[in-house]
């Protein structure tokens, strides 16, 4: 047996015991910590808005008093609204980040990064446009792994690398492969996924025309010895799919010349590929191309599984988020409300996927509203 001590986590409410709570104690009569275990409690069992919540900790005080005193019972929903309109997302992110952390697996595998828009939570008397989150997302493992606030979609590139910053810092990116789409396809992204220990996978289109058209028609002309395929068939729905996968690992001719000669456009490039699909169906035929490039050398069987799983964030997360959550129905506008809210979704989601079992993202929030122990299990899930 090994003599090293494995190190004790933290629990959820210790992580939260670290956001600094700036209004004068004397008059605190709902402690920082109890209006975040509430909301959180509150957002895993099944409750979309303030007025929800408070309704389920009124009905499970006692439980709640269990993890926290409430002296004064529960908050209302106006109070709830202030309180998250005022705490710093960055800290907030901070405590999120720390709490995932001491969970990540040994190997996270890849991690999918894509932005995602809260859409009525635009203020327009205001002039606020609707909050874009930038999210990190394992794909293997179901789990949110970080997440930036931008301004809008344009602005997606100037969040990638903080929030790659984090995922390093956290111990989630060395070895790891970090697909992103178009948005994400520049030199300083893939330099930057490089040099913090992780292998990119990044798709080309209309930001880089030239590297994507130059695929393309790499793959039409190259030798058939250069390169790996792999066809897959669906078929359903009045369509038939056909997917080809094409990889190579010729890249010598994708130079820059920044710094040297024959030095690639993208740091530590190894492999190009492209996908290829055509969709039949009774009135038409369709062809589509996508192309990529990695810093990882792939085979064809293991880019078409990297590329179909990027899009496990597009249906484990942004998905869940708006039909289970009903993140697009949120109408929080003022302060930090609405990004504050949107890591606590992330937090439950990560929560309630902990709990062994088969249920459905919607069945484990009603078991959390309906059983306690089961709410208390997520909450001390390791």
């Amino acid at each position: 047996m090994s003599d090293i001590a494995t190190p004790r986590r933290k629990s959820l409410l210790e992580h939260f015991s670290t956001i600094k709570d700036d209004r004068q104690p004397c008059k605190v009569m709902y402690p920082l910590e109890e209006v975040l275990l509430l909301v959180v409690c509150g957002t895993m069992a099944a409750c979309d808005d303030y007025d929800d919540i408070v309704l389920w900790g009124k009905q499970h005080l006692d439980f709640l008093r269990r993890l926290q005193p409430y002296h004064f019972g529960i908050p209302c929903a106006d109070w709830l609204r202030v309180v998250m309109n005022r705490i710093g997302p960055d800290l907030f992110s901070s405590c999120f980040l720390g709490f995932v952390a001491e969970r990540l697996p040994e190997a996270v595998g890849q991690i999918a990064i894509d932005g995602k828009t809260s859409r009525r939570s635009h203020d327009r008397g205001r002039g606020k446009a609707a909050l874009h989150l930038v999210s990190a997302y394992a794909t293997t493992h179901n789990l949110v792994l970080g997440q930036r606030a931008v301004a809008d979609k344009s602005n997606e590139i100037n969040a990638i690398p903080l929030l790659l910053e984090e995922l390093a810092a956290s111990g989630a990116l060395a070895g790891s492969l970090v697909s992103i789409d178009a948005m994400g396809c520049q030199s300083d992204i893939a330099e930057k996924i490089v040099d913090l220990g992780g292998d990119y996978l990044l798709a080309t289109k209309d930001n880089q025309k030239t590297a994507h058209a130059e695929i393309q028609l790499y793959f039409d002309t190259a030798p058939a010895d250069e390169i790996d395929a792999l066809i897959l068939h669906d078929k359903g729905h009045g369509r038939i799919e056909t997917r080809r996968h094409l990889v190579s690992q010729r890249v010598d001719w994708m130079s820059g010349s920044r710094r040297y000669p024959d030095e690639p456009r993208f740091k530590g490039l190894k492999t190009i590929a492209m996908i290829e699909t055509r969709i039949e169906t009774a009135d038409e035929i369709k062809v589509e191309r996508r192309c990529y490039i990695s810093s990882r050398i792939l085979s064809a069987e293991a880019f078409a599984h990297a590329a179909r799983a990027h899009w496990a964030i597009e249906n484990g997360l942004h998905w869940v988020l708006d039909v289970q959550f009903k993140e697009d129905q949120s109408r929080l506008r003022r302060g930090h409300g609405a990004t504050n809210m949107a890591m606590v979704r992330h937090l439950a989601l990560n929560l309630i996927r902990a709990i062994p079992g088969k249920h459905s993202i919607k069945a484990r929030r009603k078991l959390a509203t309906w059983d306690t122990q089961y709410l208390m299990a997520a909450l001390q899930a390791r």
